[in-house]
């Protein structure tokens, strides 16, 4: 039997039949193959025609009679068998079997025809169909994709424009940061600077070794920069934190970028595919594969949590740098305004110590004009002690030789009265001369202790002086600026 729709084959072009062979009843044969379909390969490749085929293949061969077949015409009438061949001819149908059967083949010939335009027909319109329904589905598949290129490009800006404002926070923080470092490392130096002076007034000598006000301003500073280098290291640990939170944030962002970047450039190649394209290939069962994890509610809802998260860090971050800069200018005045008070602590001292010395140097000049004058004058009272002593001598010589005067004439007369009177007097004189001289010597010892005295506190107000005036000062100028502590350099 041939197939339904190829051209038939000339007789001389079948090959030679194969010897006779013992086959199986028709019945049996016909039961095999019934109700079977011929086999379909796999690939679908191949030419357009497999419709016609199965169907021409699917039907049953019979040998039912010809008026089965086609109802409404007349049944054959079946020629005897004639034993006798007359001239050697034998007749096996009528002239009207002949005409009927053509008129069956014809008519048989124009209900195939018909049925095989009305196939044509229905073929035409179900291969319209294909194409329009293969159309309408992928143009909703391709405006579907391309739907979806237009969410992934606006979350694709939204992010970049989110990490863009993290990068900048970011930034900031950072500076921010090094300024708290700078402004940290900044401190140490007034810290030191004023324990040295600290240690320095401990070199201080005798009187001058007080608890004054400079004394407590220093302890005071020292307790402020203590104070504020605490702050800054809790605020600079903070900020750390912050970094660390901005720094995952905007991790999140990238990958979620990068992701974003990677299915934009699938779906807009997916989108860009066309039936012409190169590089479309089948992907057998590639339909019953579903490797999704999220559907468009999450998916949206990822990308926008990310971008919540980063704009909370963003808002704790600018919230973190303005209390970081109050912070700084906050330990900056108040270190400043310490230091304007030790300066000011010192000024007075300084000067108080500079008119003490003044005085002392003035009280020293006095005394050593006074320790000379009493000098002066003990030289003129030991001069006068010796001469009044001259005169001792020569009237107790007179009264002494006046005693060898013989009998009557050792008179007491108005000279022996006035040598014993003159004895008496210059013994009173001498007596009062030297009581003054011994005054005049304690008194050159008062003032000699009193010029020690005022020396040793020259030396100690000097001492005080160049500690407070020289090294303290001369440290303390070196004292960072309000710029150097903010951290602006």
């Amino acid at each position: 039997m041939e197939l339904y729709g190829y051209p038939l084959k000339a007789k001389y072009c079948y090959p030679k039949p194969p010897p006779t062979k013992i086959l199986p009843a028709t019945s049996t044969m016909a039961a095999s193959y019934k109700n079977r379909i011929p086999y379909q390969p796999e690939s679908i490749s191949l030419p357009w025609m497999p419709n016609a085929y199965y169907k021409a293949a699917a039907l049953n061969p019979t040998l039912a009679p010809l008026s089965e077949s086609f109802p409404g015409l007349p049944p054959t009438k079946i020629i005897p068998f004639v034993s006798e061949r007359p001239n050697g001819v034998f007749t096996r149908h009528t002239l009207d079997d002949w005409h009927r059967s053509n008129m069956t083949n014809y008519k048989e010939s124009e209900t195939t025809r018909h049925n095989a335009e009305r196939l044509r027909a229905d073929l035409n319109r179900t291969i319209k169909d294909v194409y329009q329904q293969a159309k309408r589905t992928q143009g909703e598949s391709t405006k579907n994709l391309g739907e979806r290129v237009n969410d992934i490009e606006y979350w694709k800006s939204e992010l970049c424009l989110e990490l863009d404002a993290m990068i900048r926070e970011t930034n900031s923080l950072t500076d921010m940061q090094k300024r708290l470092e700078r402004a940290l490392a900044d401190t140490e130096g007034p810290f030191q600077v004023a324990h040295k002076c600290l240690l320095n007034r401990e070199k201080r000598m005798g009187i001058d070794l007080v608890h004054d006000d400079v004394e407590k301003q220093l302890i005071t500073e020292i307790k402020v920069i203590r104070s504020c280098r605490e702050r800054l290291q809790q605020c600079l640990n903070t900020v750390n934190a912050q970094l660390m939170c901005n720094k995952e944030a905007r991790q999140e962002l990238e990958k979620d970028l990068a992701d974003k970047q990677m299915g934009h450039h699938i779906d807009n190649k997916c989108y860009q595919l066309k039936n012409t394209s190169r590089g479309i290939h089948f992907y057998r069962g590639v339909e019953r594969i579903d490797a999704t994890v999220s559907v468009p509610e999450t998916w949206a809802r990822f990308t926008d949590n990310n971008i919540f998260r980063s704009q909370s860090q963003r808002a704790s971050s600018a919230k973190l740098r303005a209390s970081t800069e109050s912070v700084l200018m906050g330990t900056a005045d108040e270190m400043w305004r310490q230091f304007s008070k030790v300066n000011d602590a010192f000024t007075s001292r300084i000067t108080e110590t500079a008119n003490a010395k003044s005085k002392i140097q003035t009280h020293l000049a006095k005394t050593r004009q006074e320790i000379f004058q009493i000098e002066t004058k003990i030289q003129v009272l030991q001069k006068t002690i010796k001469d009044k002593e001259i005169q001792l001598k020569v009237a107790q010589t007179r009264l002494d030789e006046r005693t060898r005067r013989p009998n009557v004439e050792l008179c007491r007369d108005t000279a022996q009265l006035r040598l014993v009177h003159e004895v008496n007097e210059i013994n009173e004189t001498l007596r009062n001369l030297h009581q003054c001289l011994r005054a005049s010597e304690d008194m050159l010892q008062m003032l000699v202790r009193s010029k020690a005295v005022l020396e040793h506190d020259l030396v100690i107000k000097n001492n005080s002086l160049f500690i407070d005036q020289e090294r303290c000062m001369g440290m303390r100028k070196t004292y960072p600026s309000t710029v150097q502590i903010l951290g602006y350099v």
